[in-house]
């Protein structure tokens, strides 16, 4: 199976002229100051929101096996709390996915694209 898609703007469709940067120049990367400060920055926001969301995760599960009685206490209608506590999950799924793309694009993707301006000009 082949394509008819053409190659990317500015592509020539051949192989760089150079090679990329080497090994020894993504380990001086790795070990710089900026590249630290953006490790740091991921791990701040995701690392306490991750352990977050699984304590929430299991406690809606505690909750589901051991208080059957409280999560089947009738708030409305045929609506009870542990339906409630279901969607809530679903909801701060997709409020955390949402929080990570704001950091991402205000702090983590510009520090990221400078570095790799740096190592593509070689610096």
């Amino acid at each position: 199976m082949t394509t008819e898609a053409a190659p990317p703007p500015g592509s020539t469709g051949t192989s760089p002229a150079s090679p990329g940067p080497t090994a020894e120049e993504f380990g001086t990367v790795q070990q710089s100051a900026e590249f630290a400060e953006l490790r740091r920055s991921y791990r701040s926001f995701a690392f306490p929101l991750t352990v977050a969301f699984i304590a929430w995760y299991l406690l809606y599960v505690l909750l589901s096996n051991y208080a059957g009685g409280f999560m089947g206490t009738k708030l409305f209608g045929n609506i009870n709390v542990a339906l409630v506590l279901g969607l809530a999950q679903f909801a701060t799924t997709f409020l955390i996915a949402w929080l990570y793309s704001r950091h991402a694009a205000a702090k983590l993707d510009p520090k990221a694209a400078a570095i790799k301006a740096r190592m593509e000009a070689g610096e």
